[in-house]
C-alpha cells in the first residue's frame, strides 16, 4: 500500500472516506474509493460523544475488524486514539495490534519527536495529519491562519515526512497553505477542508451521504439526503404496519 500511495503523488487525485462497519466497507470498495479510514471520528458519528477523546483502542480494532472484512482488496488505514501513542513502546504495540486486526497502517494526529520512526522502522505503514487535530483542539476552527501556525505546520509536515510517512492528511486550514505543503513535502497530502490543490480528498462518510444532523462544517458537501430518505421509508413503514398492509401474502411463509 506504501508505494502505491506515494506513487499517486501529483498524479490522480486520492480518494478517501471514513467506514466504520462490514456493510458501508463493502459498498464503498465497490463504488471505486482508494483507501478506506477507520476514523475515531466514530466517537461522534455512531457513539453521540462530543469529541472523538472518548474512543478507545478497543473499539478501534472492533470497527477495524468490521471495515476490513468488507473492504476486499482496498486499503485500510485506522485512526490511533489519543492516548494510544503517548510513548514510543506504547505506540509500537497498539500500532501492531491494529495491523493484527486487519489495517495496512494507522494515522496518526500531530508530531512528537520520535513516534513515527519507531513505527515505520518496524515496517508499519503511517498517514500523518495535521492541521486541525481533533483529539487535542479545544475547539473546531481553521488552523494554520497566522504566520506562527502556518510556519509549525509545514515544519512538522517536513518531520514527518522524515521520520518516514507515507501520505498527510491536512484538516482545516487555508487553501494557500495546503498547496505550499502539498509542493513541499514528497509524499501525498490528502485534504478535509483544505481547499483544491492537495492530492486526495477525504470525508466523513456521513457527512457525504447527507445523515448528519445540526452544524455542517463548510467544507462538507453531501452528495445525497440519506437522512430523508431513511425517515421517509421508516414513515412508510410504520403506516403500512399500523394499517395492516405490512406484512402482506408476498412477504409471508405458507
Amino acid at each position: 500500500m506504501r508505494d502505491s500511495v506515494i506513487r499517486r503523488k501529483g498524479n490522480k487525485k486520492i480518494v478517501m472516506l471514513t467506514a466504520y462497519d462490514f456493510q458501508t466497507a463493502g459498498l464503498l470498495a465497490e463504488a471505486g474509493v482508494d483507501l478506506l479510514l477507520v476514523g475515531d471520528s466514530v466517537g461522534t458519528v455512531l457513539q453521540g460523544q462530543e469529541s472523538t477523546k472518548q474512543v478507545t483502542m478497543e473499539e478501534m480494532l472492533y470497527h477495524t475488524r468490521a471495515v476490513v472484512k468488507g473492504a476486499g482488496r482496498v486499503p485500510v488505514v485506522s485512526d490511533m486514539p489519543i492516548h494510544s501513542y503517548d510513548g514510543p513502546e506504547e505506540a509500537l504495540r497498539n500500532a501492531r495490534a491494529f495491523l493484527g486486526a486487519g489495517a495496512e497502517g494507522v494515522k496518526i494526529e500531530g508530531f512528537t519527536t520520535g513516534i513515527v520512526r519507531v513505527l515505520t522502522e518496524a515496517g508499519i505503514p503511517v498517514m500523518g495529519h495535521l492541521g486541525l487535530l481533533p483529539q487535542t483542539a479545544a475547539f473546531h476552527t481553521v488552523a494554520g491562519k497566522t504566520e506562527e501556525e502556518a510556519d509549525r505546520i509545514k515544519h512538522d509536515a517536513d518531520s514527518l515526512c522524515a521520520e518516514g510517512v507515507f501520505a498527510l492528511v491536512l484538516e482545516c486550514i487555508p487553501e494557500s497553505l495546503a498547496r505550499a505543503v502539498t509542493a513541499a513535502v514528497p509524499v501525498p497530502t490528502i485534504g478535509i477542508g483544505a481547499g483544491r490543490y492537495c492530492d486526495g480528498q477525504v470525508l466523513v462518510i456521513n457527512d457525504l451521504l447527507g445523515m448528519t444532523r445540526g452544524h455542517r462544517p463548510k467544507f462538507v458537501k453531501p452528495y445525497a439526503d440519506l437522512a430523508g430518505i431513511i425517515s421517509e421509508a421508516v414513515r412508510r413503514f410504520k403506516t403500512d404496519v399500523e394499517d395492516g398492509r405490512y406484512p402482506d401474502n408476498a412477504h409471508t411463509y405458507h
